[in-house]
């Protein structure tokens, strides 16, 4: 009873800052349009598309790393493709955050498409932003996912900030409590986050995400998958860090297996299986409806991500384009 009503305050809460999130969120995103560049540069989507399914054919691991620069772009200070920032004089970037040093990758291929995509437009008329947000898009389809319409338009940052990735993205260890604060303060619900965790699906975590819960959460973690995990990360930090294992046992298929296994204990990260504690809660339920609904799963799935994609993007005069992902223009 506890924990039931702890969930629905929770809920409580989502709800209240949704609301107030989600009326600051509809003055940007409503500048925002998934034909923004069918006159502009009609080959640049195609262009986009094209290079992702050649990166994932080439290593279907991609497609999540792609996926999750989408998602910890988002969460700092919007979708403004700051996190493609390298460190200057200026600033130090996000790069080397907790959250994403050694971890979030994918940047070299961004560039790749930067190039081509300026090619194929005959000009910098493209947004890192925007490419980033497509290629997510794209590597959710190459790997079986739904397609969505990724709303365009948005601009580029000039800045980045560290301490806003230390602070905004949430961490594999976060509790139920945390992530859904976290989640509510960019206007995202108790369903984003449940469903949005669900990209979770596709890739790998490092052993240096999930050790705490081998030795120290095997109550709460099903005793074959924790054996198995023990033989890749080992108990002693620094042994093994950067040994990876599959966040659910199809990484590099979009399916409701991330779902099924919470449902056994097979969470491979805290954070994940915080969603599910097999009692009454509201993310409980949610997780039992999408490991039995996979048609609802790919839908919310799709609806959720355009709203992330919407977070406070800059638009009109504010910003840039820039013409090298990794720099600000004329630096």
């Amino acid at each position: 009873m506890v924990a039931s009503m702890s969930h629905r305050f929770v809920a409580a809460a989502c709800v209240v800052a949704t609301v107030a999130f989600a009326l600051l969120a509809m003055t940007s995103s409503a500048q925002l349009d998934p034909h923004f560049y069918d006159k502009a540069c009609p080959a640049a989507l195609p262009t986009i598309k094209r290079l992702v399914e050649e990166a994932v054919a080439a290593e279907p691991r991609m497609g999540a790393s792609l996926l999750r620069l989408h998602f910890h772009d988002c969460f700092v200070n919007g979708c403004d493709g700051s996190i493609l920032l390298d460190d200057t004089p200026f600033f130090t970037g996000e790069k080397m955050a907790a959250p994403n040093a050694n971890s979030v990758r994918g940047f070299d291929v961004i560039d790749s498409i930067k190039g081509a995509v300026n090619a194929a437009c005959r000009g910098n008329v493209v947004s890192c932003a925007d490419i980033v947000a497509v290629a997510a898009r794209d590597s959710v389809v190459a790997l079986g996912g739904p397609s969505y319409n990724v709303p365009l338009g948005r601009r580029d940052a000039r800045t980045a900030s560290q301490a806003a990735a230390n602070n905004s993205i949430p961490a594999p260890t976060f509790s139920l409590d945390r992530l859904a604060s976290t989640f509510a303060s960019h206007g995202l619900s108790l369903q984003d986050l449940v469903v949005l965790s669900g990209g979770h699906t596709l890739g790998f975590s490092r052993c240096t995400n999930f050790r705490d819960r081998l030795y120290n959460e095997t109550a709460t973690l099903d005793g074959s998958l924790a054996a198995s995990l023990r033989t890749v990360c080992p108990r002693a930090a620094g042994s093994g860090d950067d040994s990876l294992a599959p966040l659910d046992p199809t990484p590099a298929r979009f399916d409701g297996a991330y779902f099924a296994s919470l449902l056994r204990s097979r969470g491979v990260l805290h954070s994940d299986q915080q969603l599910f504690a097999g009692g009454l809660g509201v993310t409980d339920a949610l997780v039992r409806f999408y490991a039995a609904n996979a048609d609802a799963f790919r839908r919310d799935f799709a609806e959720a991500m355009v709203r992330m994609a919407s977070l406070s993007p800059l638009t009109g005069s504010s910003g840039e384009i820039r013409n090298n992902c990794r720099k600000v223009n004329y630096s």
